[in-house]
């Protein structure tokens, strides 16, 4: 059979797998088990196990689960509560203060977690329902915590890089650190907005009229000495070379077991939820590094991938053109698909493209991450919208949670643009990395 028809062929069935409902993961495994035994034979399915069974034991991907277990942990510590009650105190008299204060509690649990369910799930059950009572607009209450949420697969830990880096075989280490400029960089665009918006209009962030003494705020700053002392600890000993991001993903989960013991949080039953849900996470995640791995070794030796390859880079047009051609391609992706399975699905055939085209794959992982977050809020399967409307009173509907991320999208993609146009952005950080 001809490479091109073969490659319809599997492509369509791809997406009429995908339109049926089947999970990803299992749609790449059928259509590669299916491709294998039709090309090679049965005895080509000892490719499948092989790949499967190499990946899946690889030093790397441990990270994974202890990250999830991390993030799991710190969702029952309760360090959420005492973050909010330094933001009230101190930022809540100035217009937008809990907003503001909002955003910049979600990246520190982005940096601590590398899921952004942990931020989403804390702050819309904390701050959203403070914000709503002293009369912030909805819009705007939603919206900074949904985007805020979903800075946890940008600022470092990430899940979604540590996926990139093992497809992509780039160091995942340096894509930590790579994320850190443009995280704090899209955190602060909301920020900005949020005070702009407050400014020009008093009525939909109004100041809180209690009033505390210079005292009880410095009292709660003792709030945050765990969570700064927990990130500095985690993307520390990363950048100075000390650990791998694996050994460092065992040091976080220490330390947040550490975090909940201290805030008497470390009982058997939030344990035993932690683990249940890392467990959960975890195999889905493994299902799908298996199915892409499948997928991935499918093409290559079908030669469907060397196709694709050469037709793109046969086409006439600039390497931008590509490069913001696959930038759209994600976004559109973003609003159907997980972005764990885009990863899996996108890398093996982009990043060989992104490296003939001149362009740095570890740059190119920050953007396609960028790219990955505006998924998270982006209908109309954004991930953390339905973590919102799970979690916001019964007067608020999916209409006005969708109304509510939509400038955040804006303000997301243009974070995408200045980090495309000045690459030190995402590389500056990583170049003085003391590798390990």
């Amino acid at each position: 059979m001809e490479t091109w028809v073969l490659m319809i062929i599997v492509f369509s069935s791809l997406i009429l797998l995908l339109c049926l409902g089947v999970p990803i993961a299992f749609s790449l495994c059928s259509i590669s088990t299916i491709g294998i035994i039709f090309t090679w034979g049965p005895k080509g399915l000892l490719l499948l196990f092989n790949s499967a069974y190499a990946e899946s034991t690889s030093f790397l991907l441990l990270a994974i689960p202890l990250f999830v277990f991390m993030a799991n942990m710190l969702k029952f510590s309760g360090m959420g509560d005492d973050l909010y009650e330094v933001v009230y105190r101190w930022m809540g008299n100035v217009r937008g203060g809990l907003a503001l204060g909002t955003v910049v509690i979600c990246a520190i649990f982005a940096a601590m977690a590398g899921i952004s369910s942990v931020a989403t799930i804390s702050m819309g059950l904390i701050a959203l329902p403070s914000m709503l009572s002293r009369g912030y607009q909805k819009d705007l209450a939603i919206g900074s915590i949904a985007a805020g949420g979903a800075l946890g697969i940008l600022i470092p830990p990430s899940i979604i890089m540590i996926l990139y880096g093992a497809m992509a075989e780039v160091s995942v280490g340096k894509l930590f650190i790579g994320g850190i400029v443009p995280g704090f960089l899209m955190c602060l665009i909301f920020m900005l907005y949020i005070a702009v918006r407050a400014f020009f209009n008093k009525d939909i962030a109004p100041a809180i009229k209690e009033k505390f003494t210079f005292k009880e705020k410095l009292i709660v700053l003792k709030g945050v000495i765990l969570p700064i002392g927990l990130v500095s600890l985690v993307l520390g000993v990363i950048y100075l070379g000390v650990c791998t991001p694996t050994e460092a993903s065992a040091v976080g989960a220490f330390g947040a077991m550490v975090c909940a013991f201290i805030y008497k949080k470390l009982t058997w039953g939030n344990l035993k939820q932690s683990l249940w849900a890392t467990i959960k996470i975890n195999a889905m995640v493994f299902w799908l590094i298996i199915g892409a791995l499948a997928f991935t070794n499918f093409m290559a030796y079908s030669e469907i991938q060397g196709l694709l390859k050469a037709s793109i880079l046969s086409l006439e047009y600039s390497p931008w053109v590509i490069l913001i051609a696959m930038q759209l391609l994600f976004f559109v992706l973003g609003m159907f698909l997980d972005p764990a399975g885009i990863i899996m699905l996108t890398t093996p055939i982009f990043v060989p493209i992104i490296v003939e085209l001149g362009f740095d794959p570890l740059w190119f992982g920050i953007l396609f991450v960028i790219n990955m977050e505006m998924a998270y809020i982006t209908p109309p399967f954004g991930f953390n919208l339905f973590i919102m409307k799970g979690i916001v009173p019964p007067d608020i509907t999916m209409a006005n949670i969708y109304r509510a991320i939509i400038p955040f999208v804006f303000l997301q993609a243009i974070c995408l643009i200045l980090v495309m146009v000045f690459p030190g952005l995402a590389t500056w950080l990583p170049e003085l990395m003391i590798t390990k």
